[in-house]
């Protein structure tokens, strides 16, 4: 997006680039099942970010679209739980003494995890299902040529934008040793909408655009290995999978997510220094000065 462009076009732009984007994920059938969904899933991310922005400019009619990508995510979301803990798994064994918990040990960890995974992975993007998805994204597709969008200006986005922002700045804890696992999932999915928003912005100022976009995807990461550290914690609860290696696993996931809620604290603070009236202001004058010098 930049001045040169209407902004209900180049909004419409997007929206077709996104959905694109989705439609080549499921309908490649070069492309390996585990990629595709993956691939699909973080284009569902970015497409209810991209629909958390524009949805004020919308009618009602066009409330249900985020909801409809949320669903369509979810439906590949089978082999999700177990691939967390698998990443949980390569995340904390180097910081794990070998007296606490073997190499062997961790290879029948991960076995545990990987046969968990294949069973949900069976099922996952079959025939009916890339289907289904491939209509949603006609239906999609069809309705953005629709969308009143032609009065849309970017100050309007720009609020938008620092909305967003302003609600992933109000997530943040006070007290971060103390926050909840559920506390700070919510942060990251505030900082995952921000962080797609963000691209939208990227254009206005290319350097710090993109050191913020990187910025708020290393937040993203930390946040997400404590939330991976939550699920493997949870397959070592009594009558779980990973039940026999309760309390070693635990105590060393608790660890490790301790030094990740430290980094993300760091990364927080950097990235939501500005008040999020300070933050609309200089979007707004990146705008307008690339506008001046065209």
């Amino acid at each position: 997006m930049g001045p040169q462009q209407a902004v209900g076009q180049a909004l419409r732009d997007i929206a077709h680039h996104i959905l694109t984007a989705g439609r080549t994920a499921v309908e490649d059938r070069k492309r390996v099942e585990a990629v595709a969904v993956h691939d699909f899933r973080a284009t569902m991310k970015s497409w209810r970010a991209f629909l958390r922005l524009v949805e004020p400019h919308l009618g009602p009619q066009e409330r249900g679209w985020r909801t409809e990508a949320r669903d369509m995510a979810r439906m590949l979301a089978g082999a999700r739980d177990a691939q967390a803990a698998l990443d949980a798994v390569a995340d904390t064994e180097p910081h794990v003494p070998s007296h606490r918990l073997s190499s062997q040990s961790w290879e029948t960890i991960r076995h545990k995890l990987e046969d968990i995974r294949s069973s949900a992975e069976s099922a996952s993007l079959t025939p009916s299902i890339r289907a289904r998805i491939s209509s949603a994204i006609d239906r999609a597709e069809t309705r953005v040529e629709r969308w009143p969008l032609d009065d849309v200006t970017f100050a309007d986005i720009a609020e938008g934008l620092s909305g967003h922002y302003r609600r992933a700045r109000h997530k943040i804890p006070e007290d971060w040793r103390a926050a909840s696992a559920q506390e700070l999932h919510d942060l990251r999915q505030r900082v995952v909408v921000h962080r797609y928003q963000m691209e939208l912005a990227e254009p206005l100022w290319p350097r710090l655009g993109r050191s913020w976009v990187r910025e708020a995807q290393k937040l993203r990461n930390r946040l997400g290995k404590v939330q991976d550290l939550v699920v493997l914690s949870r397959y070592a609860e009594p009558h779980q999978a990973l039940a026999h290696w309760r309390s070693r696993l635990q105590s060393a996931a608790s660890q490790r997510q301790a030094q990740h809620v430290a980094v993300s604290r760091r990364i927080a603070g950097r990235l939501f220094a500005e008040k999020p009236k300070a933050f609309r202001q200089r979007l707004e004058a990146m705008w307008e000065g690339m506008a001046a010098s065209r």
